[in-house]
């Protein structure tokens, strides 16, 4: 059977996830037949269990902005997207016990965190971020071209700026890309490998804790560690634990492999470079143009668990039904967007959903943000005729991560 029908409506087939894709960077062309003619419709995972796809964009931000629903937690009967003793932690349940998923919990635990993550705060980090940027820069021309700037910038990167936020020893790099590797890809690891970088990391982060209980810094987990004492309402120790775990897989998966798609799919029309050569002050639309047009984001979109009945389109899904936002899909809707499918580096306001909407948006939207205009600063500055070094058709995605990367990108100046 195929992944996809090719006129999908209420009546057609399942829809298989994830869909194909013609090229590394492009979109599955059945996202525009299921906004079109099935925007709400029933896809089977490769665990064999079934959820519902949202592609269009009012329905997607609509879902995520529903204070009712989130990811799902441990203990909900959710569809799971691996196979039984396959994938990582993420792919089947919620991350942790200790953070709750939903409710005042949760948000509790947003707004004690919120307050690290704003304009403000992650500005100040910005000139260390550039430090470090062009000092990779620099390694990778001594190292001479062509290079894979993934390997050389994209993923070094986020791992210091992450580990100096946290006061993570940055030397353990190798071990967290394998550890986030692990929680995150439906595919690569079986259920025992999964279960044991499980462990070794939650041993690992409650070491670093009683270190810096015992020795504090100036870093995130110091400071949380000692409001909870100040307060007495701070985080918990298991929430201590389970937020740094949190933090160092997010802070540094998704944005290393954002760093290497966003320089693919610039240098993948050539016109985009020069015209950000000519006009570097386009640099802050042309990341969040970036962030929208990404088709690689691992084939599967957000999950939400339905607590109860929701409907949508005139549809009733009813609760306990497991539903993926198309973030990638919804960003592509021409209901939302002008010329959805070109990518228009002047785009102002961009309300793209690639870090969500409502209370469960991406805490750490700034902080990428701002990580992704500084690679893009140097590179422009440093290696302004930098190009693919390969053909776009022979760029390779990563297979069941669910976050989407490429696996290298090839670069030469």
């Amino acid at each position: 059977m195929t992944n996809a029908v090719e006129h999908p409506d209420q009546n057609d087939p399942i829809v298989r996830l994830p869909l194909p894709t013609d090229g590394p960077l492009d979109p599955p062309p059945e996202w525009e037949l299921l906004r079109a003619r099935c925007p709400v419709a029933t896809v089977e995972l490769p665990s064999g269990d079934t959820g519902t796809l949202l592609t269009r964009y009012d329905h997607v931000k609509a879902l995520l902005s529903d204070p009712r629903f989130s990811r799902p937690a441990p203990e909900d009967d959710s569809a799971r997207i691996a196979p039984e003793g396959a994938g990582g932690v993420s792919t089947n349940s919620g991350m942790s016990l200790s953070l709750q998923s939903r409710g005042e919990g949760h948000q509790r635990w947003r707004r004690h965190m919120g307050k690290y993550f704003t304009a403000r705060r992650v500005t100040a980090l910005r000139p260390g971020m550039e430090e470090m940027a062009e000092a990779l820069i620099d390694a990778m021309v001594e190292s001479g071209s062509p290079a894979d700037l993934k390997a050389a910038l994209g993923f070094p990167l986020p791992v210091y700026v992450i580990c100096d936020l946290l006061g993570a020893p940055a030397e353990d790099r190798d071990r967290f890309s394998y550890w986030s590797d692990a929680f995150l890809n439906v595919s690569r690891y079986s259920g025992a490998e999964t279960r044991a970088a499980h462990e070794d990391f939650v041993t690992y982060m409650s070491e670093l804790i009683a270190a810096k209980r015992a020795e504090p810094g100036e870093d995130l987990i110091s400071t949380l560690i000692e409001e909870s004492r100040a307060e007495g309402e701070g985080l918990t120790d298991p929430e201590l634990r389970d937020t740094g775990m949190a933090l160092l897989v997010a802070g540094h998966e998704t944005t290393a492999n954002m760093i290497g798609k966003m320089v693919a799919m610039l240098l993948a029309d050539r016109t985009r470079w020069d015209s950000l050569l000519a006009d570097p002050s386009l640099i802050r639309t042309a990341v969040d143009e970036v962030l929208r047009s990404d088709a690689n984001l691992g084939g599967y979109g957000v999950r939400r668990y339905l607590t109860e009945d929701y409907e949508v389109d005139g549809a009733v899904l009813p609760g306990g039904t497991t539903v993926f936002c198309g973030l990638s899909a919804a960003n592509r809707d021409e209901r939302a967007f002008a010329d959805p499918d070109g990518m228009d580096l002047t785009r102002s306001p961009n309300p793209h959903l690639t870090f969500g909407a409502g209370a469960h948006s991406c805490l750490g939207q700034s902080l990428a943000r701002t990580e992704l205009q500084v690679v893009l600063k140097a590179l422009l500055h440093k290696l302004p005729s930098l190009d693919l070094a390969v053909p776009v058709a022979r760029l390779r995605q990563i297979e069941g991560l669910t976050v989407g990367g490429l696996r290298e990108v090839p670069v030469r100046w």
